[in-house]
């Protein structure tokens, strides 16, 4: 089976190399490619935070990896691809969580979004209530500790 995606807008910011952490005080704009309406932003205000689908295009195919060390590090455990948020992923798809700042016209503003300057969005959704988590959220100590900078 082949999925083919279009992209459906851009993202613009101040970062331009992949990096880890200190997104925190990155506000990103995404703003819609020309043939996307401007209508398909209608009432996106009315929300406070949106799901934004990208995807990785500056990932090298040989750095696609099915298991490692998170960022390298061997005081963490080895974990498969699908146990952690790298972005050498198989189909590298990238999803974040964010706060909208501002709509103007073809362009949001958001906070939150840990993705570089060109990157191509493929999705925006926005967040219900509903569709979040029902229970608690579990998971390793390893991942606490490298989240613990990357939205400072």
């Amino acid at each position: 089976m082949t999925i083919t995606l279009t992209p459906i807008a851009t993202v613009t910011n101040k970062r331009d190399t992949p990096t880890d952490d200190f997104w925190g005080d990155t506000i990103s704009e995404v703003t819609l490619l020309p043939d996307i309406p401007e209508d398909a932003f209608k009432g996106i205000e009315t929300f406070s935070h949106l799901e934004i689908i990208y995807y990785f295009d500056k990932v090298e195919k040989e750095k696609i990896t099915f298991s490692g060390h998170p960022r390298g590090n061997k005081s963490w455990p080895e974990m498969g691809i699908f146990c952690q948020r790298k972005k050498d992923r198989p189909n590298q798809l990238g999803i974040c969580t964010v706060e909208l700042v501002e709509h103007s016209g073809r362009t949001i503003k958001v906070k939150y979004l840990d993705a570089i300057a060109g990157t191509p969005v493929l999705d925006i959704k926005p967040v219900f209530k509903e569709f979040e988590v029902k229970s608690e959220i579990k998971q390793p100590q390893w991942s606490i500790e490298l989240m613990r900078d990357y939205w400072k």
